[in-house]
């Protein structure tokens, strides 16, 4: 976990690359009121002490012949530690799941998947996740249109629990 305590404008840097990782140091020491060297070492700074893990392109699935996403509740048999990490391992060896979060209540994990075509998630689903080992049981549900797909932290959410506490 991060040890160094953000100041405002080191809060301002995140917020402005989480909106955009494109933009150039002198564009975002211009936007969080600084000049460019001390903004890239801030920058430096944040990434080396794990606030930013990097940066992506937000790439259009659809537009790649990724055609269909599917969310699948995976329940275990076993819920020991290293039953759990076995199976964050396997899904991390799965190129279809993009995302897998361990879960609280009913269902042990959540997986995010995409495919090209149902077909294609369906061998996977039958040969590889049905059958791996300690799965005892696995929902889905077929996404038919996203509506909110925001990266990231509500900066300005954060901003205002922390004047309520300044």
């Amino acid at each position: 976990m991060p040890q160094h305590r953000l100041d405002p404008i080191d809060r301002k840097i995140l917020s402005e690359l989480q909106a955009d990782g494109r933009m150039t140091n002198v564009e975002l020491a211009k936007r969080v009121g600084i000049s460019a060297p001390p903004c890239l070492r801030r920058v430096r700074t944040l990434e080396e002490q794990g606030y930013i893990r990097g940066y992506h392109a937000d790439v259009d699935p659809r537009e790649l012949g990724f055609e269909v996403q599917v969310f699948a509740m995976v329940g275990l048999q076993r819920q020991a530690e290293a039953d759990l990490t076995a199976f964050e391992d396997r899904c991390r060896a799965w190129p279809l799941v993009r995302e897998c979060h361990m879960l609280n209540g009913e269902v042990d994990f959540i997986l995010k998947c995409v495919a090209p075509d149902l077909s294609t998630f369906q061998t996977f689903l039958t040969s590889e996740l049905l059958t791996a080992d300690n799965v005892g049981s696995v929902k889905t549900s077929l996404v038919i249109r996203g509506a909110k797909d925001d990266p990231g932290v509500p900066f300005d959410v954060l901003e205002e629990r922390l004047s309520r506490t300044a």
